[in-house]
């Protein structure tokens, strides 16, 4: 089991509600901009993308690096956030 940030255990213990898209591990201020530019400025506005992907992991992570360059560890701490609040809320 790989650790995980406290930006992503507060994430997932919790319902998402309106959270802002930096809520997301992995999310930080600068890609939570540049994000929020392409109009995606919630966690739940990104969860929808991951959801349309079908949550699978290739799709979501070279979406997210090209939406907004995120890098291979962003994008996976995004994603495996995700992944773990759907298996914990859906």
């Amino acid at each position: 089991m790989s650790s995980t940030s406290q930006k992503h255990r507060d994430f997932v213990g919790e319902p998402m509600g309106d959270k802002p898209v930096t809520a997301l591990a992995g999310i930080g201020g600068t890609l939570g901009g540049r994000l929020e530019e392409e109009g995606f400025d919630k966690a739940y506005v990104v969860l929808g993308q991951f959801l349309v992907l079908k949550k699978n992991e290739e799709l979501f992570k070279e979406w997210l690096k090209s939406a907004c360059n995120a890098n291979s560890k962003q994008s996976g701490d995004c994603y495996t956030c995700l992944k773990e609040w759907c298996d914990a809320f859906l």
